[in-house]
């Protein structure tokens, strides 16, 4: 079956884009299902949860019997009572719900091990450190199906005239789903792709959509989110050395650190404050899981801690320093201080937008694909067509390179190779 889930290209299909096949190597006790979706005003984990069941559950099967786990849970926010419900009278044997708040950053795959399991994975550690593994909702449905991955569910959210959950090419420019959902409300716009969080902005609306893309939120381009994303390094360095007041908020609500990780946001930027650029080296910054609470919910003077830990951690990388220390052990307040989503909404100047994001199954037709060939975590696919070669939807486009962690990547529509570089082009003949 390992070999199947390679063959396939399976990835994670949200964050870093792990191969799945690499991630089942070992056994493990406990399988976790994400099923959190934290981010606001994304839909799709749920949508699929309630209209693709069947593959849903076929891949979890599949799952459990590969890493051998004892048992499976699905972590999913408690609020979402009609999907619950759903998926509690079809639950196999050794599954179980786990109800989960309605917080940010829900979804982390720290948090939501200690949530299910009540076990802290040990700093710059993985799931499999506590005995478990864990997959996100549409992962296990490409799973399911057994059959190369060529498409990608995502909400489309913000401002559209239609927020939507839908079902695109791998490929195909985000520009497409944005007009399935109705187009932009207003011109020009903004594209933040992830989420509001933990999202990166597009570079323009003709951006391929990749595997591991979960949302896309629309903007008015006026939207101080993005004016916020468009801020360089240099505007982050000089607020942050001006105005920090070594509050602390930054560090008191980060999710990280409430678990006892050696993260402190604040010490970062008093080291950006005192310290020459290039020797801030805070070890504890490694373990910044960049969620950006630190940036666009805690700090009162609208700094940006998160960049200054991933500017720090960066360097703390390149010169292999490790941290030495133990774990403290979750803060007592951990329950107190985490961030409602609701409020989330509002700090964020999202509450205009329609938090909806009804599933639209049937795909768009595209003429263009853009296909990456590392749209996962490791080395990029190696090509394996030419131009003007003809291929098929689920044809082998691109091949994990020899003895390296990779993931496989196949077309995703009907057509002929017009450009092979960093990324395979294809595009259908009238």
């Amino acid at each position: 079956m390992a070999d199947e889930i390679r063959d396939n290209g399976v990835v994670g299909a949200g964050g870093a884009g792990f191969p799945t096949d690499v991630k089942y190597r070992k056994q493990v006790g406990t399988f976790i299902v994400n099923a959190a979706e934290c981010e606001p005003l994304l839909h799709k984990d749920k949508e699929l949860l309630l209209h693709l069941a069947d593959d849903f559950f076929a891949g979890l099967k599949i799952a459990v019997e590969r890493v051998g786990a004892r048992e499976a849970v699905i972590g999913i926010k408690a609020k979402y009572h009609d999907v619950v419900a759903a998926l509690q009278a079809r639950l196999p044997k050794g599954v179980r719900i786990e109800p989960l708040g309605d917080f940010y950053p829900a979804g982390d795959e720290f948090v939501l091990v200690y949530d299910v399991t009540k076990r802290v994975i040990p700093p710059g550690g993985l799931p499999l450190d506590v005995d478990a593994v864990v997959n996100n909702v549409e992962t296990l449905i490409n799973l399911g199906r057994r059959q190369p991955v060529t498409r990608k569910y995502l909400t489309v959210a913000g401002g559209v005239q239609n927020p939507v959950t839908v079902c695109v090419p791998v490929g195909a420019p985000m520009r497409v789903a944005v007009e399935t959902a109705g187009g932009a409300t207003s011109e020009p716009y903004g594209i933040l792709v992830g989420g509001a969080m933990m999202g990166k902005l597009a570079t323009s609306p003709d951006e391929p959509i990749t595997k591991t893309c979960g949302g896309l939120i629309v903007l008015p381009d006026h939207h101080p989110l993005l004016r916020w994303y468009r801020r360089d390094w240099k505007a982050i360095r000089l607020l942050g050395k001006s105005a920090c007041d070594q509050c602390s908020f930054c560090t008191e609500r980060c999710p990280r650190y409430l678990l006892g990780h050696p993260i402190e946001p604040h010490k970062a930027m008093r080291a950006l404050m005192f310290a020459p650029e290039k020797e801030m080296l805070l070890v504890g910054t490694t373990y910044c899981c960049e969620c950006n609470l630190c940036s666009l919910v805690s700090c009162p003077e609208n700094l940006d801690p998160k960049n200054v830990c991933v500017f720090d951690k960066r360097q703390v990388n390149e010169m292999g320093l490790k941290w030495k220390g133990q774990p403290r052990g979750p803060h007592p307040l951990m329950n107190g201080r985490r961030t409602p989503v609701a409020s989330l909404v509002r700090k964020l100047g999202l509450s205009r937008f329609r938090n909806v994001g009804p599933l639209i199954e049937a795909m768009p037709r595209v003429s263009r694909v853009v296909l990456p060939l590392k749209q996962h975590m490791g080395a990029p696919a190696l090509p394996t067509v030419r131009v003007g070669q003809r291929v098929r939807e689920g044809d082998l486009i691109g091949e994990i390179p020899e003895k390296a962690v990779g993931a496989r990547i196949h077309a995703s529509i009907d057509g002929v190779v017009t450009e092979v570089g960093e990324a395979v082009t294809i595009e259908r003949q009238r």
